[in-house]
């Protein structure tokens, strides 16, 4: 009869031949993400979108420095991150009803002379045309939306807990949205975030066109204003 101890030596050649294995797996793995990240970054076409962010979650530290050996920063990682689960977010964000829908923008959008004040669901719009938010916020609110103007995620929150949208449009920096799509995923919820052009603290700037684009998707024609025709074609 055999003993332990005579397989002992065995079991740890099959783990090492095993551990040896995944390390190639993950290696090759890691190559064919990177092939695809730049792929991505040059044509801007998404070539595998689900294999490519299971990947890059599963191997995130590996594919950073990876990415850092080829000299694709850290922002072009979360950039395709950003496009990758609003690309995967798509379909099923155009099924859900703009009545279930929300959109928070940050605050940081606004003029630095805006009269709004604080409230309990965040920023009040007055409308003072100093800033294209408030142009974008009756237009959405029009087609359906709930529209907040939020300091921060614990508004986002309190503001999901209370009106409980299935889908949210959520605009910030790079970072921003990577968090609050990880947020919205912990809460069931469909998102698509769309990141800001300009960064900062006061006066950033986002590319309304592109948000107005992401929110028509599966609305009703008959219900689009006047304004944002031109979107739908």
């Amino acid at each position: 009869m055999t003993s332990v101890f005579e397989l002992y030596p065995h079991f740890i050649t099959i783990i090492g031949e095993l551990t040896v294995l995944f390390v190639l797996g993950c290696l090759i793995c890691g190559f064919i993400l990177l092939f695809l990240t730049i792929h991505a970054i040059r044509s801007g076409n998404l070539l595998f979108p689900k294999f490519m962010r299971a990947g890059l979650i599963f191997l995130e530290g590996m594919m950073r420095g990876l990415f850092k050996l080829f000299g694709v920063e850290d922002q072009e990682f979360l950039r395709i991150m950003v496009t990758l689960q609003n690309t995967l977010n798509r379909k099923a964000f155009t099924d859900i009803p703009v009545s279930q829908r929300a959109i928070f923008v940050p605050q940081c959008l606004r003029s630095g002379a805006c009269p709004a004040h604080l409230h309990e669901e965040g920023l009040k719009c007055r409308s003072c045309g100093l800033c294209q938010i408030g142009v974008a916020r009756p237009l959405l609110e029009q087609m359906g939306y709930n529209f907040f103007i939020v300091p921060g995620s614990s508004f986002i929150k309190r503001m999901v807990k209370r009106y409980r949208p299935k889908g949210i449009i959520g605009i910030g920096c790079l970072i921003e949205i990577k968090e609050g799509t990880e947020m919205a995923g912990q809460l069931n919820l469909i998102s698509m975030g769309i990141v800001t052009s300009r960064d900062g603290c006061v006066e950033t700037a986002v590319n309304w066109d592109e948000v107005y684009q992401v929110a028509l998707l599966g609305i009703d024609p008959k219900n689009i204003p006047t304004e944002l025709q031109q979107y739908t074609t």
